[in-house]
C-alpha cells in the first residue's frame, strides 16, 4: 500500500512550499519512499501518489498528482498558465516531456483544475529517471517546481540460473532457477512457460532440460509482459521472442505482428492463430490458423523475408482485428505450445491531433494520438492548409505563429488544424430592455483550436468572471456599464467588442433638495432640485401646497428673486414609462424685513383726560418683529412689545410717539402724533368764540371768492391745475359748522370741522373729526378744560403689493386730540 510523506521543495527564488507525495502505478510494482521535512510555506502543496516507483519494461505508468497554490500574492491574483512534466536533472532548464523526441508518442497528460496525471505507455528502460511536476504562474518569478519528484525504475523480467547439474545423460542438464525482476513486490506470484506451455506457478523453478527446451516466466498480473525464452541446455534450443508485447493502430491502415522463433530440427508447419477464436475440440484444442480463413484472405498476408523471422501483416484494420496474436511450428519431434503470451493488437479511430505545449521561447506543436503504432516515423505538417516542406518528426521544429493554423497528418490520416482563437463574440440572453432585477447573461464566444479559456472584465475595472458565461442572477443598476471578454488559447489572445449593460428602472426615490442650503431671505436665487433615480432619466412635476405649479423634464424649479409669497411646501413627482414616485415636501421658509408698521389708537373715540390710552404696532415679518416705543425728544425706550399703554392720560403726555419694529433683516417705523386742543364752557367767553368764528367764516368766503377768481383766470390762461394738484394745495371741508348753517349765535362756542383728506403722497398731516375746539392764539385761564377728540389715520390707500424693504425709516403721521373734562 501506499503512504502520504511531506517533502520540502523551492523554486527558483528560493521560495519554500511542502508537498505531500504518494504515488499509484498501473501495471507495475511499487516501492514507496517516506521523508519527514518542515514546512515552510503552506498554501503552496503538491501531493504525488508515491516518490519512487519500479514498472515493468514494455508496461504503462501513470504518475498522479494534486497541487494548490496561493490565491493571491501582493493583491495579485495567481493563474496557473502551463503545468507540465520533466526529466530532473541538475543545472538543466526543465524541458517539457511532450517536446522530448524520446517520448514521441508515448507520453500523454490528464490535467484538471488542481490535479494532473502523466501517463508513459510502452516503457523502457532508458525512461528510468526522476520526474517532477513545475507550474508556470502568472505571478513575477511564480514558476515552481516540487522536489524531490518521483523516481521511475523500468526494469524487464529475467530468468536466473541459482544451480545447474548434468544429467545422466549426454545431453540433457538439470536446472533450479528463479523469475527475477529488480522491482518485485513481496509474495509476487509467478507463471512459468517451457516451450510455450505453462508449467509452473512457483517462486522457483527446478526441471530437466534437454538440447531443444526453452523457459520463460512472467509476474502476475502482468503475464502478457513475460521474461525474454532463455535455453535450458546450452545456447541452440526451440524458442519465440515476439518483437512487441503490445501494439496500437488505427482502424482502416495497416499493421505488422512480427515474432523471430529457433528451432533444433526442420520445420514442418508454422502459422499465426488467435487464441480467442480456437476451442478444443475432444481430446485437443483446435486453433484457428489465420493463413486458412477465406473470410480475411485479402487482408492477411504471411510474410517471412529472412529464415527464423515471421511477419503476420493485416491490412485494412478493423476494430474486430483487436486480439492477441501468437505463433506457432512444429517440427517432426517437437511442437511449440500455444499459451506463451503473443503480441496483443488493439485498433482505434484515428485521432491524430496537433498539441500544442508551453515553451520558453514560443509554442511548441506536437502531432500526437493516444494509438501511434510501433516504429512511426513520417508525419506530414500543413500551415493554412499547405504542406511544409521538411519537417517529416511529430515535433514541428520551427516558430509557430498564433494567427496561422497549423495540422499534421500521419499515414494520411490528418488531424484538425490548431490556431488563436478569433475575435470573441458576445451575445445576451432575453433581448430588449434589460429590468432591475431579471435574470441576465452574457455568453463570450470565439473559434479556436485548443479551446480557450475566457474571462470577463467591465470597462476601466478588474477581473470579473473567468467562465464564458457572465450571469446576472437579479441584476441591478450598479451592473450598468461597458463589458468586454477574452478569449485565449496557448497560441495567443483576443479580445471582443464592448457590450454595454443599461438596467431599466422606474423612480426609485425622490428627494427635494435646495440650493443655498442655508437661511433663504427675500430676494435671493434659490433652485429646488428634484432628486431622483431612475432610469430612463424621470419627467418632473412641480407642486406647491399639493397645487401642480410647472411639468417639464428638467428637475430644477428656479427662483431668480424669491419673495415672502414663495414660502411654502414644495414636492416633486417624478415619473418615467416604468414608475412614478412623489417626493416629501420640503418648506421654504422666505426671511425678510418688517413692512411699513400699521399703529392705531384705543379708543378711537374722544379720549377723556385720565383714561387708560392704548397704542398699537404691527408689521409684517419674517423672523417676527420686536417692537419698541419711543417719544420725540426722548433717547430711551417707552416701552417695547406690540402694545404700548397709557393709564392714566394727561396733558403732558401729549406729543409724538412712533414705533420702531426690528428683526435679523431690517426696521422700519411709523409716528403717531398726540395733540391736546383746550376747550371752555364759561359764559364769559362765549361772545369772544362767536367773534373768532365770525372772522374764520369771512375769511374762509373771502378765500374761496379769491379761489373762483384764480381757477376762472386758470382756465383763460390756458393752465387750469389738475384735481390732485388741487387737493394737495388745500384742503377740502365738508359738513359746514352749525354757524355757517344758521344756528344761533349762542352756540358759536361749538365749532365743528369736518373730515380732511390729502391724497396719499400728501407730506402734510391729516385731521379728521376734530371737536370743539379753542381758537389758536386765545389765552384763558379756564384753557386747561379744553374737549379733544381722537383723531385716526386711515393707511389703507396704499397701493396693493406694495413692498417696503432696508434699514430705511419712513415716517408716517397720526394726529389726534385730548379732551379735557
Amino acid at each position: 500500500m501506499c503512504s502520504s510523506d511531506h517533502v520540502t521543495f523551492s523554486n527558483s527564488e528560493t521560495n519554500r512550499m511542502t508537498m505531500s507525495v504518494t504515488t499509484a502505478v498501473s501495471g507495475i510494482v511499487v516501492i514507496v519512499l517516506s521523508i519527514s521535512v518542515v514546512h515552510s510555506w503552506r498554501e503552496w502543496e503538491v501531493t504525488y501518489t508515491s516518490t519512487e516507483i519500479c514498472a515493468i519494461k514494455g508496461s504503462t505508468v501513470e504518475m498522479h498528482c494534486t497541487y494548490t497554490y496561493p490565491p493571491r500574492i501582493n493583491s495579485i491574483s495567481t493563474t496557473v498558465q502551463n503545468i507540465f512534466w520533466f526529466i530532473y536533472l541538475p543545472n538543466v532548464e526543465p524541458v517539457d516531456l511532450r517536446i522530448d523526441s524520446k517520448y514521441a508518442g508515448r507520453v500523454w497528460y490528464h490535467c484538471g483544475t488542481n490535479d494532473c496525471t502523466l501517463r508513459i505507455t510502452d516503457l523502457r528502460e532508458s525512461d528510468s529517471a526522476v520526474y517532477r511536476l513545475r507550474l508556470i504562474t502568472n505571478q513575477p518569478g511564480g514558476n515552481y517546481t516540487g522536489s524531490p519528484g518521483v523516481s521511475l525504475s523500468v526494469t524487464g523480467v529475467e530468468v536466473q540460473t541459482i544451480h545447474k547439474s548434468q544429467c545422466l545423460t549426454h545431453w540433457c542438464s538439470k536446472l533450479e532457477m528463479q523469475c527475477h525482476s529488480n522491482c518485485l513486490p513481496h509474495h509476487s506470484s509467478y507463471i512459468w512457460y517451457k516451450n510455450g506451455h505453462m508449467t509452473s506457478t512457483e517462486s522457483l523453478y527446478s526441471g530437466y532440460f534437454y538440447s531443444e527446451d526453452s523457459i520463460s516466466c512472467a509476474i502476475k498480473p502482468h503475464e502478457t509482459f513475460p521474461s525474454p525464452s532463455v535455453c535450458g541446455y546450452n545456447q541452440y534450443c526451440n524458442r519465440v521472442n515476439y518483437t512487441e508485447r503490445r501494439i496500437c493502430a488505427f482502424k482502416g491502415s495497416s499493421v505488422n505482428i512480427s515474432c523471430t522463433y529457433y528451432h533444433t530440427d526442420p520445420v514442418v508447419s508454422k502459422f499465426w492463430f488467435r487464441p480467442d477464436r480456437s476451442h478444443w475440440l475432444r481430446t485437443h484444442f483446435l486453433l484457428w490458423d489465420l493463413s486458412k480463413d477465406s473470410q480475411h484472405a485479402d487482408r492477411f498476408q504471411f510474410l517471412e523475408r529472412e529464415k527464423g523471422h515471421s511477419t503476420l501483416r493485416i491490412s485494412d484494420l478493423r476494430k474486430t482485428d483487436s486480439a492477441e496474436y501468437r505463433f506457432k511450428f512444429t517440427t517432426q519431434s517437437f511442437q511449440w505450445g500455444n499459451i506463451s503470451p503473443g503480441t496483443t493488437l488493439t485498433v482505434t479511430d484515428p485521432d491524430v491531433q496537433v498539441q500544442v505545449v508551453w515553451s520558453s521561447t514560443s509554442p511548441q506543436l506536437i502531432c500526437q494520438s493516444s494509438c501511434f503504432p510501433s516504429g512511426h516515423s513520417f508525419f506530414v505538417w500543413y500551415k493554412n492548409e499547405e504542406e511544409i516542406l521538411g519537417e517529416s518528426s511529430s515535433l514541428y521544429t520551427k516558430y509557430a505563429d498564433g494567427p496561422d493554423s497549423y495540422s499534421c497528418a500521419y499515414e494520411g490520416h490528418r488531424s484538425n488544424p490548431v490556431y488563436a482563437p478569433k475575435v470573441p463574440s458576445v451575445t445576451r440572453t432575453a433581448p430588449g430592455d434589460i429590468m432591475k432585477g431579471s435574470l441576465v447573461s452574457l455568453t463570450c464566444s470565439s473559434e479556436a483550436n485548443p479551446l480557450p479559456k475566457y474571462s470577463w472584465y467591465r470597462k476601466a475595472q478588474t477581473l470579473v468572471s473567468k467562465e464564458k458565461q457572465l450571469f446576472f442572477q437579479s441584476i441591478q443598476p450598479s451592473d450598468s456599464g461597458e463589458y468586454y471578454c477574452t478569449a485565449e488559447n496557448v497560441l495567443g489572445k483576443r479580445i471582443s467588442e464592448y457590450i454595454f449593460i443599461n438596467v431599466k428602472y422606474g423612480p426609485k426615490t425622490s428627494i427635494v433638495l435646495m440650493t443655498p442650503s442655508g437661511m433663504i431671505v427675500e430676494g435671493d436665487s434659490v433652485n429646488l432640485t428634484c432628486s431622483t433615480d431612475a432610469n430612463p432619466a424621470a419627467k418632473h412635476t412641480w407642486y406647491k401646497e399639493n397645487q401642480p405649479l410647472l411639468a417639464s423634464p428638467v428637475s430644477i424649479y428656479h427662483f431668480t428673486a424669491i419673495s415672502s409669497e414663495d414660502s411654502g411646501n414644495y414636492s416633486c413627482k417624478s415619473e418615467n414609462q416604468y414608475g412614478q414616485i412623489t417626493s416629501n415636501s420640503l418648506f421654504i421658509d422666505v426671511k425678510y424685513p418688517p413692512r411699513l408698521p400699521s399703529v392705531s389708537v384705543s379708543p378711537s373715540a374722544e379720549i377723556v383726560e385720565g383714561s387708560s390710552v392704548t397704542l398699537t404696532c404691527s408689521s409684517d415679518a419674517n423672523p417676527a418683529a420686536n417692537y419698541t416705543w419711543y417719544k420725540e425728544n426722548e433717547s430711551s425706550p417707552k416701552a417695547s412689545g406690540q402694545n404700548f399703554t397709557i393709564t392714566d392720560f394727561r396733558t403732558e403726555h401729549s406729543g409724538s410717539y412712533y414705533c420702531n419694529a426690528q428683526n435679523l433683516r431690517g426696521q422700519h417705523r411709523s409716528t403717531l402724533h398726540l395733540i391736546a386742543v383746550a376747550s371752555t364752557r364759561k359764559a364769559a367767553v362765549t361772545g369772544t368764540i362767536t367773534a373768532v368764528f365770525l372772522a374764520i367764516t369771512l375769511v374762509m368766503v373771502f378765500l374761496c371768492i379769491r379761489k373762483c377768481k384764480w381757477f376762472t383766470q386758470q382756465s383763460k390762461d390756458g393752465e387750469k391745475p389738475s384735481s390732485e394738484e388741487q387737493v394737495n394745495m388745500d384742503p377740502v371741508y365738508d359738513t359746514p359748522s352749525a354757524v355757517a348753517e344758521g344756528e344761533p349765535s349762542g352756540h358759536q362756542d361749538d365749532l365743528h370741522y369736518s373730515t380732511i383728506r390729502f391724497s396719499q403722497n400728501q407730506a402734510d398731516a391729516l385731521y379728521s373729526n376734530i371737536g370743539r375746539g379753542q381758537l389758536y392764539g386765545h389765552k384763558d385761564e379756564e384753557a386747561s378744560e379744553a374737549e379733544y377728540t381722537a383723531v385716526k389715520c386711515d393707511n389703507s390707500s396704499r397701493a396693493k403689493g406694495t413692498r417696503y424693504q432696508g434699514n430705511g425709516e419712513d415716517t408716517f403721521t397720526l394726529y389726534s386730540t385730548v379732551k379735557h373734562s
